[in-house]
């Protein structure tokens, strides 16, 4: 039997295009850090290092301001995360796809 993941948390996802330059982590950028790969997130867009990244930024702004969807914001990728869910998505134009 196949099991189907579905995501509860769509209707939280407020900001779905990646701004045209993106200069890295907001907290790296503070602090003189380096990242692997960038994550932005849907509800604020705040943009934050990857769970290979050290500090992990991206997954620590997702618990503490509870928004759950963070998207791969490195050129060429659509894909998203749902934290919460545990279920990877899809961007779309038309939004996202589990």
């Amino acid at each position: 039997m196949r099991v189907v993941k579905t995501c509860d948390h769509l209707d939280q996802a407020r900001v779905l295009e990646l701004p045209e330059s993106v200069a890295g982590c907001e907290e790296c950028l503070k602090i003189d850090g380096s990242w692997i790969h960038l994550r932005m997130c849907l509800t604020c867009g705040n943009v934050g290092r990857c769970d290979s990244s050290p500090n992990r930024h991206a997954s620590r702004h997702a618990r503490e301001q509870e928004h759950p969807i963070a998207r791969s914001a490195e050129s060429g990728e659509s894909w998203a995360w749902c934290f919460v869910d545990e279920v990877t998505l899809t961007v779309t134009p038309d939004g996202l796809r589990v």
